[in-house]
Parts: C-alpha cells; sequence; structure tokens
C-alpha cells in the first residue's frame, strides 16, 4: 500500500517471457495484466502464472496473461478477470505502476537505428496507455543504445519526457543500469526511464549497484556441478571450475531474431569471451538430462567448455531456478526468450526503489532539477555492447 491507500498492482506490456515480471513480482508488485505478442513468450507466461500458478492461487486468479499486439490492447475490454472481479473495468488512477521494455530494435547498436522512424517503435502506445491509465508509477526499460551515443536519441527522449510531465507526472531521468551491478552474472546495460505522478511524488533514490559482482563460475557451479558428478564424471566438473574460475562477469548475452538461424552466443568476439570462462558459445547443449557428456569432455580438453544449456542461460540473466520459472517451446524458442529478456534482479532493484517512493508518507519533496545530459549518470566504460 502506498500513501493515497491504493494496492501496489501493475500492468506489464511487452512482457516477454517475463525477466521483468519476475523482479516487479519479487519487489512487491500485484500484476493485473502482462501483454506479449509472441506466442512461446506469452506461453511462458502462461505455464507459469496461471497453469502452475508459481506466484500463488491469487496472482493466477487476477492476471490476464493477454497474447496480442499491444496496439491493440484496451485495458476497458481486455482485463477481463479485473472487470469480472471488481464489475467494472479499471479507473484511472487506479493502476500502481505501468511498466514495459518496449521493442529494442529501433534503437540497438546492432541494427539500424531508425528510432521513431521504425515502424516497431511502441513509445507511443505506451505514452497513450500512460494517458489512458494515469498510473501513479511508470517504468520503461530499453537497451543502451538508446542513450549511447548520447546526443542521436536526445531529442526523441526529452520528447518522451516533455509528453509525460506534460500528462502530470515528474520524470526522475533516464539511467543507464549495469546488469552486472544487481547481482546478475554478465555486463548487460540497460536504459531505466522512471517517472512518478506529481501528486504522488515524494522523492525516488535510484538502487544503488551491490559492492561485488556474481561471476559466472559461482553461478553456474551448482548446475556445472550437477551435469557431470551426477552423470558419474567429476574430472569433467573439476576441469570446467578451474577453467572457469579465474574469469568473470559474462558478455552479453544475445537472443538473436527467428530470422536467422539456430541460437548461439553471440559474434566471434563474443565467443572468444565466453571460452575465457569455461563456456563454449557455438551453441546451445540440449536439456541438462540430455547433455552429451562425451562432446563436453571433447570441448573442455580443447580449452573451449561445454556449451550453456537454456536453464544456464538462465541463470545467467538473472532467472530463477528451474523450479520456480521455466520457459515454453523447443530449445531454439526457449533459449531466444531468455536471451531477450530484461534481468530480474534489475527489475527488482528499479521495482523496489520504485515502490518506496510510493509508500512515502509526507511533504511533497523539490522535484529534479537536472535534465539530461548533465544531470545524468552515464557510466560508459562499463559497457560492452557487442
Amino acid at each position: 500500500m502506498g500513501s493515497s491507500g491504493q494496492p501496489l498492482t501493475s500492468i506489464e506490456i511487452c512482457a516477454g517471457a517475463g525477466g521483468q515480471a519476475v523482479g516487479l513480482h519479487q519487489a512487491g508488485f500485484r500484476h493485473l495484466a502482462l501483454v506479449e505478442i509472441d506466442r512461446h513468450a506469452a506461453g511462458t507466461l502462461e505455464l507459469n502464472v496461471i497453469e502452475k500458478k508459481r506466484w500463488g492461487a491469487a496472482a493466477a486468479a487476477e492476471c490476464d496473461v493477454l497474447e496480442m499486439d499491444v496496439t491493440k490492447f484496451d485495458p476497458t475490454v481486455h482485463m477481463k478477470k479485473f472487470i469480472a472481479r471488481e464489475n467494472r473495468p479499471l479507473r484511472k488512477g487506479e493502476l500502481g505502476l505501468l511498466a514495459g521494455g518496449v521493442p529494442c530494435p529501433p534503437f540497438s547498436v546492432a541494427g539500424k537505428q531508425l528510432g521513431r522512424d521504425d515502424e516497431r517503435d511502441l513509445f507511443p502506445t505506451m505514452l497513450d496507455l500512460v494517458d489512458e491509465l494515469k498510473p501513479r508509477a511508470v517504468m520503461i526499460e530499453n537497451v543502451a543504445g538508446l542513450v549511447k551515443p548520447r546526443d542521436k536519441f536526445f531529442g526523441y527522449r526529452e520528447e518522451i519526457k516533455t509528453r509525460l510531465r506534460d500528462a502530470g507526472y515528474v520524470v526522475c531521468g533516464w539511467r543507464l543500469l549495469e546488469a552486472a551491478d544487481y547481482g546478475v552474472p554478465q555486463l548487460r546495460p540497460r536504459a531505466i526511464l522512471v517517472a512518478i505522478r506529481e501528486d504522488q511524488y515524494r522523492g525516488f533514490e535510484w538502487p544503488a549497484p551491490r559492492k561485488e559482482r556474481v561471476t559466472v563460475a559461482v553461478a553456474l557451479e551448482a548446475s556445472m556441478k550437477r551435469r557431470f558428478v551426477d552423470a558419474g564424471r567429476p574430472e569433467g566438473f573439476h576441469k570446467w571450475l578451474e577453467d572457469a574460475g579465474a574469469g568473470g562477469v559474462a558478455p552479453t548475452l544475445v537472443g538473436g531474431s527467428k530470422k536467422h538461424g539456430g541460437a548461439d552466443l553471440g559474434p566471434t568476439r563474443a565467443k572468444r569471451a565466453w571460452a575465457a570462462l569455461g563456456v563454449n558459445g557455438m551453441g546451445v547443449a540440449n536439456d541438462e538430462h540430455e547433455v552429451n557428456l562425451d562432446r563436453d569432455l571433447g570441448s573442455l580438453q580443447k580449452g573451449l567448455g561445454p556449451m550453456l544449456t537454456v536453464e544456464q542461460a538462465a541463470i545467467i540473466q538473472g532467472f530463477p531456478e528451474k523450479s520456480e520459472w521455466e520457459f515454453a517451446g523447443r530449445k531454439t524458442a526457449r533459449y531466444r526468450q531468455v536471451g531477450n529478456a530484461f534481468p530480474p534482479p534489475v527489475a527488482a532493484a528499479v521495482g523496489r526503489a520504485i515502490k518506496e517512493a510510493l509508500e512515502r508518507e509526507g511533504a511533497v519533496l523539490e522535484q529534479p532539477q537536472h535534465e539530461e545530459p548533465d544531470g545524468t549518470t552515464w557510466d560508459l566504460a562499463q559497457i560492452s555492447l557487442l
């Protein structure tokens, strides 16, 4: 509950396989709707939230998982569970948080960076929903390419901020957060925007980075031990641990495109970085109980290491164990969901900061005075975009 006495509910658009949703759930938000167009990702949300009730029976009963184009999403029509329960649509101003990781290709350094001229740009749709729902807070996530190079999309970022201000929001700014600073064993910088409705604003503090980073060796140790020792090949585990132990965090995990081949861990530069961490980046292994141990041992002897399973890739993204969150579809579809996800620990850290801001009591604090570029922290030295 916040200062208004309203529950901290949320709607998320472009929800993907649930990386942001998992993090916001961990932060204490109750999801009313998760909107996602990809059938495999929507299947993952349905599997975990509704079928297996991983967030509990209450969450399954109140959350609509909607496999649909977000441009067609109408909260007054499509949120059937809320409407049935309350006998009315969601009221303007009632929602706690509107969140979304709108498509990144328009701003990715790996693409043409067409920005607003890219037909996949869904910022206008997100802002239309802000106008319609008037949530207490807004959280938007995108790739680092939206803010780097800083000047390329500066005008567009200002338009987004201006529209939010005109809608009655205090814009807390764009912040570039490095996933490795929040317990994710991977270099994955993400651009985050937070805005809080003026009548709800009591100040906002961005989450502080952790003092120590989690390495790939630490993150994967338990799963690699199961993979080799439980199969009677402990020498494979010890060899992997020796090779990976001196390494640090992983390069950016990539999900790839539906238009281009199978799953692997990125271009040549990325594969070299993975090899230094004891991982063969040439592909993705079968599930743990189906891995080819002879091939893995041969790869270890060549200094390449074993390929990651989808479940291990999910660990690199900061997802919970498979028993708490699993992915629908065949191997390549599951890997792409993982590789394109927003790391849950980063979403959880920002979500907790928003929750704390909404629960704050007392007089309205002075609004942020500095605007980008000089008022925003751009820690570009930590970025390793591939």
